[in-house]
């Protein structure tokens, strides 16, 4: 059983790239690919994060670096690309889960939250699936992995630009998956639900906010961070081949409702 197991879902000697790796959804999907046996890059903008974060990696006996850019900086897109490929040799697997979640009411929401929400949402996985996708297409494997949101297919809680890159990148999602899959190269969005993260830490302030959303799953909680674990394992790994240009809901349900 064990080497059957084994046999679909290890990722040794695969190279993986996680963007927003050094914090909430990104570092515990980083973790889990890690522990997989993929040697893991973390991409963010905060080098001590980034280094807590390697370091808790490598004590769980697994192979990670990292490198400190600005997500939302083309230039620095390119340059982390190159380094990245230089160091590390060509990626098979990108995830991109950095982001920002600026929800000011549409009445209020400016033209410059709008570039920043869809320069670091929907232009760094862009450019990185750039990069990075017609290289594992001619090495004839790789997974790409975009983290979206329920605001990809629902408007709530001043969805804005927040919601609107996420559905963008869903649709750059399923472009990818047109473009590369016939190559080996499988391109699927994950889309949580309410997590407790950093970018949702106001709303878990709010018990009673907390509460409703949990209140509108089918399970009845709020998403924690190790329910991405395994559906991360799974789309990195050589069990998802014949699956692309999806978007799955990890969400209890919520989507459904």
């Amino acid at each position: 059983m064990e080497g059957f197991v084994e046999s679909l879902f290890s990722l040794n000697g695969r190279r993986a790239v996680v963007t927003g790796g050094s914090s909430g959804i990104g570092r515990s999907i980083a973790d889990a690919l890690c522990r997989a046996g993929a040697h893991v890059v973390l991409v963010a903008r905060r080098p001590e994060q980034l280094r807590e974060a390697t370091e808790a990696l490598r004590a769980t006996g697994g192979s990670a670096d990292w490198l400190s850019a600005d997500l939302g900086d083309r230039a620095e897109l390119h340059r982390v690309a190159d380094e990245l490929i230089d160091r590390h040799g060509d990626p098979d697997i990108l995830v991109s889960s950095a982001g920002v979640n600026l929800r000011p009411h549409l009445d209020e929401l400016s033209e410059s939250d709008w570039d920043l929400t869809m320069r670091i949402n929907l232009d760094a996985p862009f450019v990185l699936g750039q990069r990075f996708g017609p290289r594992m297409a001619a090495n004839g494997w790789g997974r790409i992995i975009n983290i979206a949101s329920q605001q990809a297919i629902r408007a709530f809680g001043n969805s804005g630009a927040y919601g609107v890159s996420k559905a963008a990148l869903a649709a750059l999602t399923r472009s990818q998956a047109e473009a590369w899959s016939a190559r080996g190269v499988c391109a699927n969005v994950i889309a949580p639900g309410f997590v407790h993260t950093p970018l949702t830490e106001p709303v878990f302030r709010d018990p009673e906010r907390a509460e409703a959303m949990a209140r509108r799953t089918m399970i009845g909680r709020n998403g924690e961070l190790a329910d991405f674990t395994g559906v991360a394992v799974f789309l990195a790994s050589g069990a998802s081949a014949y699956l692309t240009g999806q978007t799955i809901f990890v969400d209890g349900g919520f989507s459904s409702t």
